[in-house]
């Protein structure tokens, strides 16, 4: 084997991503929106969570700090000062329980002339305080005191490893000049157990709450995304099924029209024959491409249902007329119609009519032989289109209305669309079998006095 070239690489051709189609770009577009109403809510309750935790976290401390400032301002009165100026801590350690909170005196040593803290000595410390914390932490709080002349509150632990708040106040002597730093500082100290669980507890319920807020926000945003999606979903297949059904329905015509075509040309049949297959095969067509836009215009909505009264049994025999003068295959078609009044619009009750006929005489008789229809029109607004053929395939019967599922070799636009017109006018198209073995369509429409 030769060695592989050095400068030879091997690189594997990416393949092309296919192409989203528009229901599944809608489909994407919408789990991003719910995506987005999702986080707009988790963003919004997330800093309201904060403000909420931040909040309670301060509150506790205040309360903490305002109670020992309490105790450290009256224990501040208990102290005294002798004769020669220094400080007297007998009357506090004698009047005050300084076990529980436990309370610290600190002095500013002499050696520290600008008194900012930088050496304190324990005055006065209890004797077994009911909180314990190393000594550092209490000179570290009233060295903080001590330095900015202010009261502080510190979250430290005892030695026990409990949460506990030391607060540090400091104070000055009676005739110090203004601009003469502390006395000394008061440390006092808290047991913040309890306040520490309730704000742990407030902290899992407020975050609980917002996990269980963003996901129902999530489920709303996706509720309400596909709502709002839901038109352009509806559109979208809509105009699916008007492509399938152009591609379905013109598919064996145009076929028929090429076959024909190439005979024509090889000149193997006679020239007005195939005019006259061609006409035939354009009419069909033309027939096709017309149901196809009014069932497509139907099922958009943008054909409107103009209801108005109608004469019922005016304009059956009138489509029976067209239908009969352009018969030339000899089909009879026998009318029964009583003065029937219905509220329905005329040209769509026409083309469920015509339709409905146009069944019966396409496939309401044996091969070779003229179809037998009788049209009858009562008094309730029922329409009965029964002829005399073979009947209703059982296995078709269910799924008669539905587009592609005539079952007798045709399309099933057309009882598609008369079952359209009949729902959409608030009635109803029922089939199943004649009195004289064939099929039978009962048309309902709503009457005037309905």
């Amino acid at each position: 084997m030769s060695p592989a070239h050095p400068l030879r690489t091997l690189t594997r051709r990416a393949r092309p991503k296919r192409p989203l189609t528009p229901t599944a770009r809608v489909l994407r577009l919408r789990r991003r929106i719910s995506l987005l109403f999702a986080l707009t809510s988790a963003v919004g309750l997330i800093a309201m969570a904060v403000l909420a935790v931040r909040s309670d976290s301060a509150r506790w401390r205040e309360q903490l700090d305002h109670a020992m400032d309490a105790d450290t301002s009256w224990a501040l009165g208990l102290l005294e000062t002798d004769e020669n100026g220094r400080l007297a801590t007998d009357v506090l350690a004698d009047t005050v329980n300084t076990g529980c909170p436990p309370l610290t005196v600190l002095l500013v040593n002499g050696d520290d002339p600008d008194r900012t803290g930088g050496g304190l000595t324990v005055q006065h410390a209890p004797s077994e305080p009911c909180l314990s914390v190393s000594p550092g932490v209490v000179l570290e709080a009233g060295q903080a005191a001590a330095r900015t002349g202010e009261a502080h509150g510190f979250d430290r632990r005892t030695t026990s490893g409990g949460p506990v708040r030391v607060f540090a106040l400091p104070f000055y002597a009676p005739e110090a000049a203004e601009d003469e730093g502390p006395q000394g500082v008061l440390v006092a100290m808290a047991d913040a157990t309890a306040q520490r669980d309730d704000h742990r507890r407030l902290v899992w319920v407020v975050t609980g709450g917002c996990a269980v807020l963003v996901l129902l926000s999530a489920a709303v945003g996706h509720v309400l995304s596909g709502r709002a999606v839901r038109p352009a979903l509806a559109a979208l297949g809509q105009q699916e099924a008007f492509l399938a059904d152009a591609a379905h329905d013109l598919r064996t015509p145009a076929a028929s029209l090429r076959t024909l075509a190439e005979t024509a040309l090889r000149g193997e049949t006679d020239s007005t024959e195939v005019h006259r297959r061609t006409l035939r095969l354009a009419e069909g067509m033309g027939r096709l491409v017309d149901g196809l836009l009014t069932r497509a215009r139907l099922m958009s909505g943008t054909a409107t249902v103009a209801r108005q009264p109608l004469r019922l049994d005016q304009l059956v025999e009138a489509v029976v007329e067209e239908v009969t003068e352009a018969n030339a295959e000899g089909h009879r078609v026998r009318v029964e119609a009583e003065d029937t009044v219905v509220v329905a619009d005329p040209d769509l009750v026409r083309r469920a009519v015509g339709n409905l006929l146009g069944n019966a005489l396409a496939h309401g008789h044996a091969p070779g032989l003229p179809a037998d229809v009788l049209v009858t029109v009562a008094r309730d607004g029922t329409l009965t289109v029964e002829d005399a053929g073979p009947g209703l395939p059982p296995e078709v019967a269910d799924a008669l209305f539905e587009r592609f599922r005539s079952g007798s070799g045709s399309t099933g636009l057309g009882l598609s669309i008369a079952s359209w017109v009949a729902h959409a006018h608030g009635g109803t198209l029922t089939a199943g079998s004649g009195e004289r073995g064939g099929a039978r369509f009962v048309l309902r429409l709503p009457t005037s006095s309905d």
